[in-house]
């Protein structure tokens, strides 16, 4: 039986768009019926509407009929569905950083992601749904519904990219792009089974820029990634920390694994030096890649922990002031909205001194001297993503302890202050039926690298289970916390989240 459209690699779709097999508008239609059998469980997007799916979809259509798709430096997306995070601003769209606090006024021009994005067709399906300020690994929101995993809708599916991680896992199109600052792709894309790459800091123009922080593709297989990492990476002058343009062989990916892996020095790195303990379970998927690896011709030696609880303690304190000193500056009504639980870790700020502030800033040279000298034997660095597998979807992150917040990014947050690229990809499963994702993490620059170590494993480890299914639904059933969250598919106007705690 074929696929349906909806679950169309973005190859698939283009390859199908030229030889006009099936339109955009026909992919359209099959999505959008998919999404309103997954979305009152998921609650993965944000100003969604329907009718503007349709009306790009017929646009796209046309274009293809024509044969003259939307192309930027000789690449399209013409029709393929897409989203991104809300974080990630889109002209005419309010961009509410995940918390009720934020006073919404339309977004007056598209970030460099949406902006490539637009200029090849890609059919924009939503923006997806992001915890308070983008600071929790949940998909536990003040002003988005709660989010939650489709592999077990009890279950977190990790953020801040939450709603791009469940809804790549559930099928709601190929592409998705995320933003990361400490984890927030590959977190979601361990829990909820996927692929993504967080590139080299600067590949990807991104506004506002930040230290450490990038946007990166997730999707269902590293393919999909190459090609979307192929547009994203389409230089803008908006980003002053952005990388020069230059040509990549993004695409160029397959080969025998025994080949591309043959004398390749790898690295093996099972205690981040901090943190929560990785689980018997991770530690074996982990470890059972890195004999996939092995096998394949590399050589695979232990890394010693290069990360210390003094970094990131004094990482903690910098962040916790500087959100402290943002949500302070609110107006008391506006502070009051913000998500309990970020209110109270962002207080732990509140009587740091300047010094503490300079200090716990100091910490992101250390950690990146850190990593950048651990991972220097080596041509690439093997791991978990996180030492532990879901937690319930209503917590805030694997502790639901606002004074223990980070524990779970040990082995995350380094390539962030490295600004080395690191993948996560899907590695084994849980006796609970969990993913459990591997990380794969290359030198400075080297994002070409990293996808085609990546590409390597994912032909070694085989095939892997079917996707999750939406639950059948159950006459006069109604999800969500109002009636008028469902029929989905026949909102004419945007998602009207209105400041509500999803839970």
């Amino acid at each position: 039986m074929s696929a349906p459209l909806h679950e169309l690699s973005a190859q698939a779709l283009l390859a199908g768009y030229r030889s006009h097999a099936f339109s955009p508008l026909e992919v359209a239609h099959s999505l959008l019926a998919h999404v309103e059998r997954w979305e009152p469980h998921l609650r993965a997007l944000y100003a969604f509407d329907a009718d503007a799916v349709l009306e790009q979809a017929r646009a796209s259509e046309a274009r293809w009929m024509k044969g003259v798709p939307l192309t930027a430096g000789g690449l399209t997306l013409d029709g393929v569905p897409a989203t991104l995070k809300e974080n990630i601003a889109s002209r005419g769209t309010p961009v509410p950083l995940g918390t009720a606090a934020t006073e919404l006024a339309p977004a007056l021009e598209d970030a460099p992601p949406a902006a490539r994005m637009r200029e090849v067709g890609a059919l924009l399906l939503a923006k997806t749904t992001m915890p308070d300020y983008g600071m929790l690994s949940s998909g536990l929101s003040s002003f988005h519904p709660l989010t939650r995993n489709p592999w077990d809708l009890s279950k977190n599916p990790g953020g801040s990219s939450a709603g791009a991680g469940a809804a790549a896992a559930a099928g709601y199109g190929p592409l998705h792009v995320g933003t990361d600052i400490g984890g927030s792709v590959r977190l979601p894309a361990a829990w909820c089974g996927i692929f993504t790459l967080k590139p080299s800091l600067g590949r990807i123009p991104i506004k506002p820029a930040f230290a450490g922080r990038v946007a990166g593709p997730m999707t269902r297989t590293v393919s999909d990634a190459a090609l979307l990492m192929a547009v994203l990476s389409r230089p803008d002058w908006r980003d002053a920390m952005s990388l020069p343009a230059q040509e990549l062989p993004w695409l160029e990916l397959d080969g025998e694994p025994q080949t591309l892996l043959r004398g390749k020095r790898i690295g093996l790195l099972m205690d981040a030096g901090w943190g929560l303990p990785v689980q018997a379970e991770t530690a074996a998927a982990v470890q059972a890649a890195a004999r996939l690896f092995e096998q394949a011709g590399a050589s695979v030696q232990p890394l010693p922990a290069f990360s210390t609880r003094a970094m990131i303690d004094g990482l903690d304190r910098f962040w916790r002031l500087r959100s402290w000193l943002d949500i302070s500056a609110l107006p008391p009504e506006r502070q009051a909205r913000v998500l309990p639980y970020i209110r109270e870790w962002a207080a732990g700020g509140a009587g740091l001194s300047a010094a503490d502030l300079y200090q716990g800033y100091s910490q992101m040279a250390a950690l990146r001297d850190a990593a950048v000298a651990a991972c220097q034997p080596f041509d690439y660095v093997l791991s978990p993503v996180s030492p532990v597998a879901s937690f319930p979807a209503e917590w805030a992150g694997p502790t639901n302890d606002p004074a223990r917040p980070l524990e779970h990014i040990a082995f995350t947050l380094p390539y962030n202050m490295s600004e080395q690229p690191a993948a996560s990809i899907n590695c084994g499963w849980g006796a609970d039926g969990l993913p459990i994702g591997l990380q794969i993490a290359g030198r400075r620059f080297d994002d070409v690298g990293v996808l085609r170590m990546a590409r390597a494993f994912e032909q070694l480890r085989g095939p892997q289970r079917d996707w999750p299914q939406a639950p059948p639904a159950l006459e006069g059933e109604v999800h969500g916390e109002e009636a008028d969250d469902v029929p989905l598919i026949r909102r004419s106007k945007p998602m009207a989240n209105r400041g509500r705690v999803g839970y």
